[in-house]
């Protein structure tokens, strides 16, 4: 299950004046300063406009867009509507992001088309929201039916037409194909899903190494045997800062990284966890990335602790004369307070 254009829908009905308007949320809402695309509403994509691209290049693409800040918390509040629907249907659920989620309906009464229907009919009538829902034997197929039809689309992959439906599909709408693997398979003269089928395995193996060339060579033939993860632990909370200008002052890096401190303690307040280890991330203005981390014999969550650990870290870094363009603050190794 994987909500429609999430952020988006969830802004446009709380001002139904967007609606059949193109909408980007991002940032703080504001394409002149620094920050990336959370989500664009389908209007929106009609220009070339996608999730991760600068807000500013948004803007260019499409003056006109409406930008509006990332409201977190109500999408948080919306989703957990969603997955409580989700968990009255299914026997087990996989939680993978704030809007979508893998439901094993194997043991159900009722037909899987009949079962995804009452979902996608409960969440509308709960949030006024639509989704789109893939059915197949495994997770990869699953993940791959529910983005045929969007919006608002229902897909059903079987055991017998998975060749028909993968083979003429861009190799980058294979899970786990990102950018760098599509460029380097381009290179190879392979470019649909089932190119990657008819190449030899050895020929795989020989080009992305043993793990990655075994997986292309079995997702292209729609297997996976992965099973629903339905316990799953944060090993790690973090809040991170993008500046809009780059800053030199020593004195302006550490009021940003106190304030990244106290929002991070409120985080592991709020979920009730403590960390061993501290890390403080910087990028430099020249887009150079580094981090420096402080393990400590006790778990903390307290703000005054944190920061002490953070500001150590800190202190490891070469700051002179580097404008800073990034900074971020970790707590990983967590465990119940």
């Amino acid at each position: 299950m994987d909500m429609d254009a999430f952020f988006a829908a969830v802004e446009e009905l709380r001002h139904p004046e967007l609606r059949g308007k193109p909408v980007v949320i991002g940032g703080d809402g504001d394409p002149s300063k620094r920050g990336v695309v959370s989500t664009a509403n389908y209007e929106a994509r009609k220009y070339g406009i996608h999730s991760a691209m600068p807000l500013r290049t948004a803007y260019r693409l499409c003056p006109h867009v409406v930008f509006l800040p990332v409201h977190y918390r109500e999408y948080a509040r919306v989703s957990r509507i969603i997955k409580d629907i989700l968990k009255e249907r299914g026997s087990a659920m996989e939680d993978v992001g704030i809007d979508e989620a893998f439901l094993d309906i194997s043991e159900n009464p009722g037909s899987a088309e009949e079962i995804a229907r009452e979902i996608k009919d409960s969440i509308n009538r709960a949030t006024g929201l639509t989704c789109s829902i893939g059915i197949a034997p495994n997770k990869l197929l699953a993940k791959l039916a529910s983005d045929m039809r969007k919006p608002d689309g229902l897909t059903v992959i079987r055991p017998g037409e998975v060749g028909r439906v993968l083979d003429p599909l861009p190799v980058r709408k294979l899970w786990g194909v990102g950018p760098k693997s599509e460029g380097h398979l381009g290179k190879l003269g392979i470019r649909t899903v089932g190119e990657i089928r008819a190449a030899p395995l050895e020929f795989l193996v020989e080009h992305f190494g043993e793990s990655y060339g075994r997986y292309l060579h079995r997702a292209s033939r729609g297997i996976d045997e992965s099973p629903l993860v339905t316990e799953w632990k944060r090993k790690s909370m973090s809040r991170e800062e993008t500046f809009e200008r780059d800053i030199l002052q020593w004195q302006g890096i550490a009021r940003h990284l106190a304030a990244l401190c106290r929002e991070v303690a409120e985080d592991m307040r709020e979920e009730g966890v403590k960390g061993c280890t501290v890390t403080v991330k910087v990028r430099f203005g020249n887009f150079k990335t580094q981090t420096r981390s402080l393990t400590l014999p006790e778990p903390v969550r307290g703000v005054e602790a944190l920061r002490r650990a953070a500001f150590q870290c800190l202190g490891r870094f070469d700051l002179a004369g580097r404008p800073v363009r990034l900074l971020g603050v970790r707590v990983s190794r967590l465990e119940e307070a």
